[in-house]
């Protein structure tokens, strides 16, 4: 290359982020091969980066929660990255069948690099989350395997689970039916006791009773846990689950008397689709008694239905542990959008342009930093609670074996409520992400269509959000007529102080007197106790309680998300009360969780006014605050993104590029689309040039 080539380059690398779109003019004139060659490596966000005001390194390992997490996940997340086998650009693009077979092999390729590398559970889980793509295995390792180590006996665990841990057979969840999700107890499906054959016969007696939805059951399952209504004698003794084969270990053919496909296409492009979410109907299928999962309930060879000294409360520990996995997942989602919305807003200008002078970067309007600023901040929250919910299950799986169940119905509210409060936010955060990104962010392209519908059945799934958020509501109102002689725990500890809560009011003077994390947590504290109470006086105004929580059940909805939003607040603040080491990550850190509880206080302040506990003066000096906070998180956002350490391959997403290379890249892929494999579009000598050349009566239409 000449020097008027080298001045040109160096020319075009200078203006890049004023406006990329320069390199497809460049390119459109020949120069486009020199410039891709040359522009590879270059950091596009640099200047972003060296604005960081703490330690990028240290906060990764804040992110992860230790040095070893840290370490652990940055080797599954470059071993996948670096393997071609897990490509995932032309996902969108299949048709299901080939959808379907490509997720089969990326499944199976996994598994092969867990064996052929002697991964240990941790290191596997962590592959199939890099890998990127919904598949049968999760449903397996998620949900299978977990429901038999719950409620299995010890036989039975024994029996199972090898086989299973070994991949041998393959297992589902079937408790959804066509007819019923969030009601278990309404399920159809009957499993009747023949004491004859010391069998169970597995029956769908109604096609509402047809099991729907259960991930990994349409094309990949060779078993699965089928929840039915245990019928012993005539009589009905709930709901419990059954192991039971669908599929040949042969030739994988359904059973006899099995009945079993796929439910067909979701929503999105490839999304969820990889999925073969599926519906069973089982003819009178008999199953061996012993494949009853009987760790708490049991029925003998005589019919006889027994209790073992297992405490039913077990299974709460199941439930806490699958949605204490939601609720961080909830974390990792919103924090890939959060990644591509925060780099693509660094590197996208419009408008503002001076004198001829560069564009402002759209992350600097006020309007885009109160957007998104907010979406980051909640990230980092929903990591912390993620993190304080590991260790809640701990304890409750400890307290449990030791036949203590005094934290129980906090526990499992609290993790209700935090299941449903952290992926409804995420699934709205993720859309507000692709707006945040402009037009651009509707293309598939950009991660984020794809991320957003493969996400969003989370509101759904392990409890319908607002039926949670309802059952924490019944938790709220109990506790609140018990407080006369019943001291509240945990999360609900805040409730034991309710008069206080009821009386006092916000002291709040300056705008940096929101900083004080006293004051936070008491203006929290204050809106949940006397909302709560608000409806506990609501309810005693009705002769019929069930009444009176059906007519008062949006209340009853907003009281829980107050509670949840205490949660969040209290647990964040209470992790920067622990020791975090590197420079400004800290200091950092106490940015990002007043912003979050700033923003709710905005965000929701009617409640806040609507209690007394704020006057309109001090809701409007939180939001001061809450400007002057964005001013602050400002020079830090690229590096708080950085700091998730999520690869490009794990973003799928061209705007999220760690490089900031997104405009040439945009236009490599549009050239990838199959559309674009000729210049003429198939159909176009039929439908179009008979209108072009108005013969359109000769047209084979």
């Amino acid at each position: 290359m000449g020097l008027s080539g080298i001045s040109l380059l160096t020319t075009t690398y200078s203006l890049i982020l004023q406006h990329q779109s320069l390199l497809l003019c460049l390119r459109a004139k020949g120069f486009g091969l020199d410039l891709k060659k040359d522009m590879e490596g270059v950091d596009y966000l640099s200047d972003e980066r060296k604005k960081a005001q703490f330690d990028v390194e240290a906060m990764k390992i804040a992110w992860a929660g230790s040095l070893e997490a840290f370490q652990l996940s940055d080797r599954m997340a470059k071993l996948v990255a670096n393997d071609p086998a897990f490509e995932k650009f032309t996902r969108p693009m299949l048709g299901r069948k080939e959808l379907i077979k490509n997720t089969l092999r990326k499944a199976a390729h996994g598994w092969k690099l867990i064996v052929d590398l002697r991964l240990t559970e941790e290191e596997a889980k962590w592959l199939r989350l890099y890998i990127d793509e919904p598949a049968y295995t999760d449903l397996h390792w998620g949900m299978f395997i977990p429901a038999i180590e719950g409620q299995g006996t010890e036989e039975q665990k024994k029996k199972w689970l090898p086989l299973a841990k070994k991949m041998q057979i393959i297992g589902c969840y079937a408790q959804t039916e066509l007819g019923h999700g969030s009601n278990v107890q309404g399920l159809e499906t009957t499993a009747t006791f023949d004491p004859q054959t010391d069998e169970f016969i597995m029956h769908s007696p109604t096609l509402t009773s047809s099991k729907w939805w259960p991930g990994g059951l349409g094309k990949a399952s060779t078993h699965a846990v089928v929840y039915a209504r245990l019928i012993v004698g005539g009589e009905f003794h709930g709901v419990h689950g059954f192991i039971v084969q669908l599929r040949s270990l042969d030739d994988h053919s359904p059973l006899p008397g099995v009945t079993v496909g796929d439910i067909g296409m979701k929503f999105g492009n490839g999304a969820y689709n990889t999925m073969d979410n599926g519906v069973l109907r089982f003819d009178h299928v008999r199953i061996p008694r012993d494949q009853m999962l009987m760790r708490v309930s049991q029925v003998t060879r005589e019919g006889k239905i027994m209790q073992s000294d297992v405490p039913r409360q077990l299974i709460y520990g199941t439930m806490v542990y699958v949605r204490q996995t939601i609720v961080a997942d909830a974390s990792k989602a919103l924090s890939r959008a959060v990644c591509i919305a925060t780099r693509y807003s660094a590197i996208r200008r419009q408008f503002g342009s001076r004198n001829g002078g560069p564009e402002t970067q759209v992350i600097d309007y006020k309007t885009q930093q109160s957007r998104l600023f907010p979406l980051l901040a909640s990230a980092y929250a929903f990591r912390f609670v993620g993190e304080w919910l590991k260790w809640l299950y701990t304890d409750v799986k400890e307290r449990l074996a030791a036949n203590d169940f005094s934290t129980l119905p906090e526990a499992h509210a609290c993790t209700a409520g935090l299941k449903s409060l952290t992926t409804s936010f995420t699934a709205d955060g993720i859309e507000e992400c692709r707006k945040l990104c402009g037009g651009h962010g509707y293309l598939v392209s950009s991660g984020l269509p794809e991320l957003f519908a493969v996400y969003i059945p989370a509101c759904t799934y392990e409890g319908d959000n607002v039926v949670l958020l309802l059952q924490v509501a019944r938790f709220l109102v109990k506790t609140v007529s018990e407080l006369g002689y019943k001291k509240p725990v945990g999360t609900t500890a805040y409730m034991g102080r309710v008069a206080s809560l009821m009386q006092n009011n916000c002291a709040v003077q300056t705008a940096e007197g929101w900083l004080n994390p006293g004051a936070v947590v008491e203006a929290f504290e204050s809106r949940a106790a006397r909302m709560a109470v608000r409806c506990g006086q609501q309810l005693a105004k009705y002769e019929n309680p069930e009444e009176g929580f059906a007519e008062l059940s949006a209340d009853l909805v907003e009281a829980s998300i107050a509670h949840c939003q205490l949660i969040v607040v209290s647990k964040f603040i209470e992790k920067l009360q622990q020791d975090i080491p590197g420079k400004g990550v800290k200091q950092t850190l106490e940015v990002l969780c007043y912003v979050y509880a700033l923003f709710l206080l905005h965000k929701h302040q009617g409640d806040f006014l609507a209690t007394g506990y704020l006057t309109p003066k001090q809701a409007s000096l939180a939001n001061d605050q809450l400007r002057t906070l964005y001013s602050k998180v400002r020079p830090n956002a690229i590096t708080l993104v950085d700091s998730f350490n999520y690869t490009d391959h794990y973003l799928g997403s061209i705007l999220g590029r760690y490089d900031g290379n997104v405009y040439p890249k945009l236009y490599e892929a549009a050239w990838k689309d199959p559309l674009n494999d000729s210049d003429v579009v198939d159909g176009f000598y039929e439908y179009v040039q008979p209108i072009l050349k108005q013969k359109l009566r000769t047209a084979k239409l």
